[in-house]
């Protein structure tokens, strides 16, 4: 039922109201992991290089310059001088070393700060060094392609150290970096408050306050909007788009990243441990029928684990699943599945998660044509995120999840690789393991010819596309929008806010 939108005052013109489909976990960004937290990290801290606005290319940050050697086993990075975070300290080679450390060096004092589930990004780093006060040296167990791209991601944000050691474990609640906004406060399922860093390296934000509101209900997130409660809403439901976007008094916003929206089988038991029965959902289900009435075309079917985003890694010969019910019929009668009984377990709502409840309702209705009875089981984000990433029980059979990712290795090598099971730190929660898929993805990421890896990531693709340890479903096409009075709004193709250089008349 729609929510009726209340009558508010003009906000401010300094403040930036965002609504977001979540919570965030936490305001740490070796911890954290979901875009509902990345868009408030990136705006409190900064990494030694970052994505360039509208863009995935590799840009000077905290880091001035850097050099790789010719055998791409150490990086050289050079710090930008005088730089400070926000709690006076200096960002200097030291505090990129702690940074990293804490989260790779099991022996270091501020290990237990974690977990840092997205270390596996910086696994390769054998030791780190500082010559001097602003240059950090990386040195390399072996080639790492994507060293650069990890780096620009969230988990890549350097911390104060002296932040992580006067709050230890609670960090996460009170955040300081470097960056444009500073942390103010976070009252819980209400409001994350960032004020305006005067003293940003990059140039004073025009915005003075951020405040990020979690909503959960997609029709109260839609009536706030309309009321004005809200300035900016990220992840419009798919069925307001319509709402936004003639509206004069609004602007929508949309952008193609690399997503990945799909439903992890549990190989490791009945009936999905049988390659059939996991083909079978795949022809099961019809995906277009989902992205063009439940996702109102704003998304497009997926066909594999690497968005076609990346075009150079893309297996273009790889075509999705076509709906067929008589071959997934033919399929579970061949592997003695029919009438199986499956737990799905899916999530209210979350980061990159679409409409995840009337996703799985089609999803359920079309295994059931097929003579599958699948029980639903519904939780909020946070505590879905705490039971899948711990791995899929034998009783539960499927799961909802999202990614978005800005190289084409994190997602494959942290959810389909068989030492990423969870028990081994990974995302791997269906257990799904094909030793050839592993060679392929340590080859890639230790490959210095972009060329090379594309030709390993699209024979991954092929391999898991026949494999099916998920049910590929949608690739997503990212939106938002702004109120009229906001202004150089614009979407990141790593599902970010970069909120510096935004206004609000």
């Amino acid at each position: 039922m729609m929510v009726t939108p209340r009558v508010l005052a003009a906000s401010p013109a300094n403040v930036l109201l965002i609504g977001q489909v979540a919570e965030p976990q936490s305001l740490d960004p070796q911890v954290a992991t979901a875009a509902n937290d990345s868009r408030i990290l990136v705006n409190i801290y900064d990494g030694l290089v970052r994505n360039g606005a509208g863009k995935l290319d590799i840009e000077p940050s905290l880091a001035e310059r850097w050099e790789i050697s010719t055998d791409g086993l150490t990086y050289t990075f050079h710090l930008r001088p005088n730089v400070k975070f926000q709690d006076g300290s200096p960002v200097n080679a030291e505090a990129v070393k702690f940074t990293f450390e804490r989260m790779l060096d099991k022996q270091n004092p501020y290990y237990n700060t974690g977990p840092f589930p997205l270390s596996f990004f910086f696994s390769t780093i054998d030791h780190i060094s500082t010559p001097d006060a602003s240059t950090i040296v990386f040195s390399l167990k072996e080639p790492f392609a994507p060293f650069l791209s990890n780096l620009a991601t969230p988990t890549g944000l350097i911390v104060s150290p002296e932040a992580v050691k006067k709050y230890a474990k609670e960090f996460g609640r009170h955040p300081v970096g470097s960056g444009a906004f500073s942390f103010s406060e976070w009252q819980s399922n209400q409001r994350v408050v960032l004020n305006a860093n005067a003293h940003y390296w990059d140039g004073k934000p025009e915005l003075q306050t951020l405040v990020f509101r979690p909503i959960t209900d997609g029709n109260t997130r839609v009536a706030e909007m309309l009321s004005g409660g809200i300035d900016t809403l990220v992840e419009v439901p798919p069925d307001s788009v319509k709402l936004f976007a003639n509206n004069p008094k609004f602007e929508l916003h949309q952008a193609v990243g690399p997503h990945v929206w799909y439903v992890m089988l549990n190989t490791q038991v009945a009936p999905f441990n049988d390659v059939r029965v996991r083909q079978a959902v795949n022809y099961a289900i019809n995906k277009q029928s989902m992205v063009d009435n439940i996702l109102q075309g704003s998304a497009a079917v997926a066909d594999g684990p690497i968005p076609s985003a990346f075009g150079w890694a893309h297996n273009n010969d790889v075509k999705p699943y076509p709906y067929n019910p008589q071959k997934a019929r033919e399929l579970l009668k061949a592997a003695g599945a029919e009438g199986a009984k499956l737990t799905f377990y899916v999530t209210e709502g979350g980061s990159g998660m679409l409409d995840p409840i009337p996703m799985a309702t089609a999803i359920q209705a079309d295994l059931k044509a097929v003579g599958l009875d699948v029980s639903i089981q519904t939780y909020e984000w946070n505590t879905y995120l705490s039971k899948v990433n711990a791995g899929l029980n034998k009783q539960t059979n499927m799961a909802e999840m999202a990614w978005m990712t800005n190289d084409p290795d994190t997602l494959p090598f942290l959810t389909l690789r068989t030492q990423a099971w969870p028990d081994k730190g990974g995302f791997n929660s269906g257990y799904y393991s094909n030793p050839e898929v592993d060679t392929l993805l340590e080859k890639a990421r230790t490959s210095t010819s972009q060329e090379e890896r594309g030709k390993l990531y699209q024979q991954v693709q092929a391999l898991v596309y026949q494999d099916a340890p998920w049910i590929f479903v949608a690739n997503w096409q990212q939106n938002a929008v702004t109120s009229s009075r906001v202004k150089n709004f614009a979407l990141q193709p790593n599902f970010t806010l970069l909120l510096n250089h935004v206004s609000k008349q």
